[in-house]
């Protein structure tokens, strides 16, 4: 197990008669960013709390910088850094008290605790904010200073549960600024979860969990040519009838959804132009494209990742009673 930071063997967790990880095995390499995808309910949570000592597993093994996550628990939190998708701050500290809480707590050494907090802190564009109340810095901020907090003590491994959800698309994109930088930085391993494709593709590797079973890992780029055709969507005049159309004409099966149809090609480039020329139905647009991660997880599991997130993005916003601030 030492040639790999986390070595998973024949997981399994139970609750009751539901099996919500079904025998999973897995390994992720030092330096690694390893992306976890899965619906709500695919086992992904119960997983990474297996991992960081917060669930006992029912049978297998798992191994995170070279200890056990049951027999030597404090070695394994010591390794690693968590940001849980729910807030987790105390909003009526400062951001340097929320800091200096947790280097108390982790046991940073006195000699080098002020020094680290300062340097994480300007890592994350925070420092100059450093005195500001908790609950008046913005979502974006609020997520940078957990990602300070989870690096505040070296770990080995940091646990990412959907980091930049509920976040505006340029905050997102300076957060991955960020967990890249310390990426390359400080050499840490990055365990994350995520629904945004676009953040999946920034994995070095990719394993796709669905009822409890990891269902494939791999590369994106090898992980896409699972699906291996193109990709077109089109919206027609009467999509019902599209559909029986492209059956019966190229004997290609056609899905439909709120957004119109689609369906795969090879060479989508020669097929294009033949079919928008020779299509009896009345086409009003058509796309084509390479295929993306979310076609891989259609093509794997049958539904879209997206179907699933929506509920949970959902309920968080009913959990915290408010919208996030962005």
């Amino acid at each position: 197990m030492n040639d790999y930071i986390i070595k998973v063997e024949n997981l399994v967790k139970k609750f009751g008669q539901l099996v919500a990880v079904d025998n999973i095995s897995f390994s992720v390499a030092p330096g690694e960013i390893f992306g976890f995808l899965g619906p709500n309910g695919a086992g992904k949570t119960t997983t990474i709390n297996i991992l960081c000592t917060l669930s006992k597993p029912t049978s297998g093994r798992a191994m995170v910088n070279g200890y056990d996550v049951v027999r030597q628990q404090s070695q394994v939190r010591q390794s690693i850094g968590l940001v849980f998708q729910d807030p987790s701050l105390d909003e009526r500290l400062s951001g340097l008290q929320n800091l200096r809480f947790h280097a108390l707590v982790y046991h940073v050494p006195a000699s080098v605790r002020e020094q680290r907090i300062e340097q994480v802190l300007k890592m994350m564009e925070l420092w100059d904010k450093r005195h500001i109340v908790v609950r008046n810095y913005s979502g974006g901020m609020k997520r940078r200073l957990e990602l300070a907090r989870g690096l505040l003590h070296h770990p080995k491994v940091l646990f990412l549960d959907e980091p930049t959800l509920g976040l505006d698309p340029q905050t997102r994109n300076r957060i991955w600024e960020y967990i890249l930088e310390l990426r390359r930085r400080e050499g840490t391993t990055i365990f994350l979860t995520t629904h945004y494709m676009d953040e999946a593709d920034k994995a070095d590797r990719i394993a796709i969990i669905d009822h409890g079973k990891l269902v494939a890992m791999d590369t994106s780029e090898r992980l896409k040519k699972i699906v291996g055709k193109d990709i077109i969507s089109v919206r027609t005049s009467d999509d019902k009838r599209a559909v029986e159309e492209i059956r019966l004409r190229y004997q290609i099966k056609a899905r439909r959804d709120s957004n119109g149809l689609t369906f795969e090609v090879v060479s989508g480039e020669k097929f294009l132009p033949t079919f928008i020329k020779e299509f009896g139905t009345k086409i009003l647009s058509v796309n084509l494209r390479s295929p993306s991660l979310d076609d891989v997880f259609l093509k794997l599991t049958g539904r879209e990742i997206r179907e699933e997130t929506g509920d949970a993005f959902k309920a968080m916003f009913r959990r915290h009673g408010r919208r996030m601030r962005r």
